[in-house]
């Protein structure tokens, strides 16, 4: 797979098992105690503008073959599709600590919950999985106290800081700590393609330090600003007391790789969804 990477960025890689293509981050691949990935658009049986690893209920593609993909991918990173968790994306900063009692919620069984953008768990096998499309997937990985998160950061979540409310989460659950951690930012829209309007960048001047602005933003002379969601996590898990060290950045804008990757803005909503996959292993 082709990809248009971002310089100076940590490189992911892609693997494919049983026709199934998917991303990892090589740096988590190192832990052994999980298993994580990041779908592409390939390998599935959706069709159409859901081509082809459509992981979506919600956005009018079949649902057999949604299930399909599902099975799939599962076979192809390694995951039971009745141990999925999902979360309910409303691009709020809520975090749901996820029990054994919740497992297949989401694909074998229904929610019983609503408005949660960040999912975090101790439990082994269990899956947990959020779902993209130019936003932000967040992996933290604590293999000390054995307990993962997972979490979506829209710009609404990023100025939420998602990111720094999983770790806090994580500490008062399992005991998790700030040194504890290695997270990941994956795929998602980089800065080159992430043009906002001024309401939104009067929410990240209110949520960030004036001293980190020209590294989240910078204003055209259109009056509209481009905006960096990865320099703005980066800064969030700092702020919870991770060190630049810690951190691992995606290469991959799902924007600039649109065929590759679904993409809202690039595919002006004409689009699948991409999934996020994170498990403790037994």
């Amino acid at each position: 797979m082709n990809f248009v990477r971002k310089k100076g960025m940590a490189a992911m890689e892609a693997v494919e098992r049983e026709g199934v293509p998917f991303l990892v981050f090589p740096r988590l691949s190192e832990i052994e105690t999980v298993m994580h990935g990041f779908s592409t658009r390939f390998g599935g049986v959706s069709r159409g503008m859901f081509s082809s690893m459509n992981l979506s209920f919600a956005r009018g593609d079949e649902e057999a073959g949604v299930r399909e993909n599902f099975v799939r991918l599962g076979r192809a990173m390694g995951f039971s599709c009745e141990d999925l968790v999902f979360s309910d994306q409303t691009h709020t900063a809520n975090i749901r600590v996820v029990t054994e009692a919740d497992r297949g919620k989401g694909f074998t069984k229904q929610k019983d919950y609503t408005d949660v953008d960040g999912l975090v768990t101790n439990v082994p096998g269990v899956v947990l999985a959020t779902f993209y499309a130019d936003c932000v997937p967040l992996f933290l990985l604590d293999p000390i106290h054995r307990a993962i998160g997972l979490s979506h950061s829209g710009w609404k979540g990023t100025v939420g800081k998602i990111g720094k409310r999983t770790v806090e989460v994580m500490g008062r659950q399992y005991g998790t700590r700030p040194e504890d951690l290695t997270v990941a930012i994956g795929p998602s829209i980089c800065q080159d393609c992430y043009e906002v309007s001024e309401d939104v960048i009067e929410q990240f001047r209110t949520a960030f330090n004036e001293e980190s602005w020209k590294e989240i933003f910078y204003k055209k002379p259109d009056g509209k600003y481009q905006l960096n969601l990865w320099r703005a996590n980066e800064f969030i898990f700092q702020e919870a007391g991770l060190n630049p060290e810690q951190i691992v950045t995606t290469d991959l804008c799902t924007c600039c790789n649109s065929e590759l990757l679904f993409s809202h803005r690039a595919s002006k909503g004409k689009r699948g969804n991409l999934g996020a996959f994170l498990m403790l292993k037994g």
